[in-house]
C-alpha cells in the first residue's frame, strides 16, 4: 500500500480550513483541546489488562515511596476475591458505595448529595467517591485536589466500568487499596492487623477494616476508638442489605 503523506500545501489548506472555526468557537475549541489532552493522558491500554494482571505498582504506592524518601517501596500482595471473606466486600460496599452494582462508576445522586451537603457545612465532610472512582485514583493518580486530576479521575472511572467487570473493579480494588502505613492490599492488611488470612477473618474484622478506609493514616482497624467503633457499627447494620454480584454476569466473569 502507498503511504499516504500530506504536503506542505495540503497542511497549510487544512489549518485554513480548521482556523475559522476556532476563531469563531473559541470556547467549544479550548474544551475540544483540554479533552484530547485528557484522552491521551488516560491509561487506555493498561485498563483492559487489569482483569489479567495481579502484580503492579500503582500510583498511589509511588507517591508514599517518594514521601519516606524511597527508604521503602510499597507493593501489593495480590489475592483472589474468592479468597477473600464476602463480609469484608459486604462491609466496603455499605459504607463506601452501596449502588456499585447499579450505577456506571459515578453514583450521580450521591455525588449531588454530598455536594450540597459540603456547600452547607462550609467544608469537605462527605465524599461522592465510588469504588471504581477511588481505584481509578488509587491506580494512576495521585491525593492531590485538584478540577484537572478530577477531571482525569472521572474519565478513568468511565473507562474502567467499560472495559472490565464490577467482580474485576472490586477485585483490584481490595488489592490495590491503602490500609496504613505502607500497607497495601487486604492480604497484607489482615495479616498485619489480625493475623489471619483474608477468608479467615471475623465479621467484625471486616467491619472495622471497612471502617478505616477513607483515612487509613489516621486510624488502625485494630483501635477501639470512636471514629473505628461508628463505622464499623455502621457496616454490622447495614451488612445485611447489599447483596454481592446481583448480575451473574459480573459473577462468573
Amino acid at each position: 500500500m502507498a503511504n499516504i503523506q500530506l504536503t506542505e500545501c495540503e497542511i497549510g489548506n487544512l489549518f485554513n480550513k480548521i482556523l475559522p472555526f476556532i476563531k469563531r468557537r473559541k470556547i467549544q475549541s479550548f474544551l475540544l483541546y483540554i479533552l484530547f489532552i485528557f484522552y491521551f493522558s488516560i491509561p487506555s491500554f493498561n485498563i483492559p489488562l487489569l482483569k489479567y494482571n495481579h502484580q503492579r505498582v500503582s500510583s498511589l504506592m509511588e507517591q508514599r515511596a517518594i514521601e519516606h524518601d524511597l527508604i521503602f517501596y510499597p507493593r501489593e500482595s495480590w489475592v483472589s476475591i474468592n479468597d477473600v471473606n464476602p463480609n469484608l466486600l459486604k462491609a466496603i460496599l455499605s459504607l463506601e458505595d452501596d449502588a456499585f452494582f447499579y450505577h456506571k462508576g459515578i453514583d450521580w445522586k450521591q455525588l449531588n448529595t454530598s455536594l450540597k451537603e459540603n456547600k452547607r457545612r462550609g467544608r469537605i465532610i462527605r465524599g461522592g467517591s465510588t469504588i471504581t472512582m477511588q481505584l481509578a485514583k488509587n491506580l494512576y493518580l495521585t491525593t492531590e485536589r485538584s478540577v484537572f486530576r478530577k477531571a482525569k479521575e472521572m474519565l478513568i472511572t468511565f473507562r474502567l466500568e467499560k472495559e472490565i467487570s464490577k467482580k474485576a473493579i472490586l477485585e483490584n480494588y481490595v488489592n490495590i487499596i491503602e490500609w496504613g502505613n505502607g500497607i497495601f492490599g487486604i492480604k497484607e492488611a489482615s495479616e498485619k492487623y489480625f493475623n489471619l488470612q483474608p477468608s479467615k477473618l471475623t465479621l467484625n474484622d471486616c467491619a472495622r477494616l471497612a471502617a478505616v478506609i477513607p483515612s487509613p493514616l489516621e486510624h488502625n482497624p485494630t483501635s477501639n476508638s470512636r471514629y473505628v467503633l461508628r463505622r464499623a457499627g455502621i457496616a454490622l447494620a447495614r451488612l445485611n442489605n447489599v447483596i454481592l454480584f446481583p448480575n451473574q454476569k459480573d459473577e462468573k466473569n
